[in-house]
């Protein structure tokens, strides 16, 4: 009988982004709690790693080890909108360092850096946007392609460390710019929290992006008291909009069966990272129960 192969599930800790950027959490500690939880793999973000050398790079891959994690995404958050060239630059030389780290740290299968547009400055026109994110994604990936490192591109709301949100997130750029990249080693990270803050169906933007998926972000959303899904098409300058929470993945807004179905018919096979654990480990887990427990229904 043929073995049918089934998305990987990894953990991105989002309640210890803070914690792990500053220092006060140890990796070493985020990655023995992640292999207790069960995890099958982690997704890093730049500022959790405190030096970016081999011997360093080495002590992380073998804790993963230890714990039978993978660590097949890097969470970048490259700004490519910004109106100096020079700046532009320095993010690509940026990029190009966690796609080195990538390359060491990755399963020999399948590694990848997530790629953004850059911040949504209000004085940068939709063409130029669309230009400088288009030119500095196409600059990286002939040495994205010869450390065999995946770029993926996500449908992304806003970094925690930016003043604007995300220049992409109006979804007729995100899909210029999907749309204006061809390459076997670019692709969609889909998030469909992110397409609800968007003011799209969260539904029909994967199955609008399922041809370009090659990973996905999971978490769940809950409206907070006093607003509605229309306060969404109000979004801050700063902070992230009051109107939704995070939560427990399997229990908020989004449709977990409608999206597996569509994973299952385009015969997804890889990494659904899950953005959690605003509210503490138990969210993380309970999370990561469902997950497994869809991956099981779906893909028998």
């Amino acid at each position: 009988m043929e073995l049918l192969l089934k998305p990987k599930i990894a953990l991105f800790p989002k309640g210890y982004m803070d914690a792990l950027s500053n220092g006060e959490m140890s990796l070493f500690d985020w990655i023995k709690e992640a292999g207790e939880l069960g995890s099958e793999g982690l997704e890093l973000y730049p500022l959790f790693l405190k030096k970016t050398n081999e011997e360093y790079l080495q002590k992380i891959k073998d804790a993963c080890l230890e714990y039978n994690l993978q660590i097949p995404m890097m969470c970048s958050s490259p700004d490519f909108t910004h109106p100096d060239p020079l700046y532009r630059a320095k993010e690509i030389a940026k990029m190009k360092k966690m796609i080195d780290v990538m390359a060491f740290l990755g399963p020999e299968d399948f590694r990848s850096c997530r790629v953004l547009s850059g911040q949504d400055r209000p004085e940068i026109s939709r063409e130029n946007g669309i230009k400088w994110t288009v030119e500095c994604i196409e600059a990286l990936l002939p040495y994205a392609m010869e450390k065999r490192v995946h770029l993926l591109i996500e449908n992304h709301y806003k970094d925690g460390f930016w003043t604007y949100p995300e220049f992409a997130l109006n979804a007729e750029i995100f899909f210029e710019i999907v749309n204006g990249i061809s390459s076997s080693w670019f692709g969609v990270n889909y998030d469909p929290s992110n397409a609800m803050f968007a003011g799209c169906d969260h539904v029909d933007f994967l199955d609008k992006v399922k041809d370009r998926l090659i990973t996905m972000h999971a978490s769940d959303r809950y409206l907070v008291a006093g607003y509605s899904l229309s306060d969404l098409k109000h979004q801050p300058v700063e902070g992230y909009p009051k109107a939704l929470q995070h939560g427990v993945i399997g229990e908020g807004l989004i449709d977990y069966d409608a999206i597996f179905e569509i994973l299952h018919s385009n015969q997804f096979t890889g990494w659904i990272s899950i953005e959690d654990g605003i509210n503490g480990k138990e969210d993380l887990r309970k999370s990561l129960q469902f997950l497994k427990e869809k991956r099981n229904q779906y893909f028998q």
